[in-house]
């Protein structure tokens, strides 16, 4: 058996998918993966699949505040749940970031685990925008991308190549039997197997033959 390629399919809108994007890149080098970062629209899976998200029933949204924070807490992940997160997210589109993400994927690929990250702590650390082009531009800076990286990137998102990447991979994960995020995908023994959730990775872990250390493993020495 070679190495399992898995696939995090994730939408920097989605803070359980920070969660499940930081325990893998811990993992990464724990464990006999190959892990591939699959920038992906969240909005697109939930109106393909009729998802509604989990905050239009109050008493889930009620659990998810405090959820969160534990969860954060135990992934050592720094988000920051504020009393009107669902506003927020319900009053922020990801499409533009997730198309620049997509650009940068494309072009400076070697940017897309610090860019992905900047814009999850921009959102759910800072709690500041992340739709409008100069806030893109400020995540861009803090991941390292030079001025004309950023400005030609921002330029791509409203090519019909970058919109068309973007769609594929949405549609991609829609294959899988995705219906949120993180989707995360495990190719082994000849099939994909599909786990949604960021507290799925101790059963993934167990059906690719690959033990769980909990969130935080120490590294390998």
């Amino acid at each position: 058996m070679g190495r399992t390629l898995v696939e995090l399919f994730y939408d920097v809108i989605s803070p359980y998918s920070w969660l499940a994007f930081e325990a893998l890149c811990r993992y990464r080098h724990i464990w006999d993966i190959d892990l591939r970062f699959r920038p992906a629209f969240l909005g697109g899976i939930m109106q393909q699949t009729g998802n509604k998200p989990p905050a239009m029933l109050p008493k889930r949204g009620e659990y998810m505040l405090k959820d969160l924070k534990r969860m954060a807490k135990y992934y050592q992940v720094p988000v920051h749940m504020s009393p009107d997160a669902f506003q927020h997210i319900m009053g922020t589109s990801s499409l533009t970031a997730m198309r620049f993400i997509t650009a940068i994927d494309m072009t400076n690929p070697q940017y897309l685990e610090p860019l992905s990250r900047e814009f999850w702590i921009r959102f759910w650390s800072q709690h500041e925008d992340i739709s409008q082009p100069e806030s893109i531009l400020a995540v861009a800076q803090q991941a390292g991308l030079s001025a004309e990286l950023s400005q030609k990137a921002l330029e791509m998102i409203s090519s019909p190549t970058v919109k068309d990447q973007l769609k594929d991979t949405t549609a991609e994960a829609l294959k899988y039997g995705a219906f949120g995020m993180p989707a995360v995908v495990a190719h082994y023994d000849g099939e994909p197997q599909l786990f949604f959730g960021s507290d799925r990775l101790e059963l993934l872990g167990s059906i690719i033959g690959e033990k769980w250390l909990g969130p935080v493993p120490s590294p390998k020495l």
